[in-house]
């Protein structure tokens, strides 16, 4: 299987790396880390192009899920450093520019969010014993696909199209096994007293919803069990009016920053004289039903 493939490529480029290393990938254009290189570092020069050349060949198989992957010109480069010991030998290292997450669409923020996404959900979805779910999503990818050219477009409706699938074959506590996994294979985000801020915060800045509010709660959420935030979201990409709300996004995201066992996405309401803002209530415990992870159903309020 190809998702077999993209996990056997990551582990090769991740044996690479070194703590030590100086030498790090980046795109040569943009200045964009590719995954699944992103945080990683090399010990020389020949190492770091070994890496750059497992880099290309992951993102030529992850390329076959989706052929609208952004195409990177993978080099080495090496972190510059600072500061000298007595016979001129530099000491400290200091990182490598970052390119920033707060780019709009038009930087290919949104894109490459929703590709790097989609790359760990594959591998995890590889790695599981749940049989067929790749060939299903690509059959329904591809179904959708056929009339829609914008890359923007195909990347929402790849994350929408693994939502369905897997809502549709997995239970729930499956459904959040595979989220959870997903999560951990991306980088760390870093601590917070407000995940659920941080993660909105994160969604905005890749343009996957315009406006957010939480409108109740504290931010105790994730901190102290059963907790209940109810947050108002306009312009989210990944809406389909009328219909549900792809929920995988911000779930996936949470989970990078809080690591409680059980979460919920208990419903939706769509006011329609607030220029279409839904209404979500996340939940740190279980529900009966749906547990919401991966859409949930509108309800058009009067």
């Amino acid at each position: 299987m190809i998702g077999a493939t993209l996990v056997d490529i990551r582990h090769h480029v991740e044996s690479l790396a070194s703590d030590t290393g100086t030498y790090y990938l980046r795109c040569g254009r943009t200045g964009e880390r590719p995954v699944p290189a992103t945080g990683l570092y090399f010990e020389d020069r020949p190492v770091a192009r070994a890496a750059a050349r497992g880099t290309e060949q992951y993102r030529a198989v992850l390329r076959q899920y989706d052929p609208q992957l952004p195409d990177y010109d993978v080099i080495a480069c090496q972190r510059p450093r600072t500061g000298a010991t007595a016979d001129g030998q530099p000491t400290v290292d200091v990182p490598p520019p970052q390119a920033s997450e707060s780019r709009t669409v038009d930087g290919r923020s949104r894109v490459d969010f929703c590709h790097r996404l989609a790359g760990a959900l594959f591998e995890t979805i590889a790695d599981s014993p749940h049989d067929g779910v790749e060939d299903a999503i690509m059959d329904t990818y591809f179904q959708t696909a056929e009339s829609i050219d914008s890359a923007d477009e195909l990347c929402l409706r790849l994350l929408e199209s693994i939502a369905t699938e897997l809502e549709d074959r997995l239970d729930s506590d499956e459904q959040l096994e595979i989220l959870r996994a997903t999560a951990d294979r991306l980088p760390p985000r870093p601590p917070t007293r407000d995940p659920l801020e941080a993660t909105l915060s994160r969604l905005r800045s890749c343009t996957l919803l315009e406006e957010y509010v939480l409108e109740r709660g504290t931010v105790e959420f994730g901190v102290l069990e059963p907790a209940s935030r109810v947050m108002t979201v306009r312009g989210y990409a990944l809406r389909r009016p009328g219909t549900r709300v792809v929920t995988l996004p911000v779930v996936v995201e949470l989970l990078r920053r809080w690591t409680g066992r059980e979460l919920s996405v208990d419903w939706v309401r769509v006011d329609a004289e607030r220029r279409g803002a839904c209404r979500l209530a996340v939940t740190t415990c279980r529900t009966d039903g749906s547990n919401g992870l991966l859409t949930v159903p509108e309800v058009t309020t009067s």
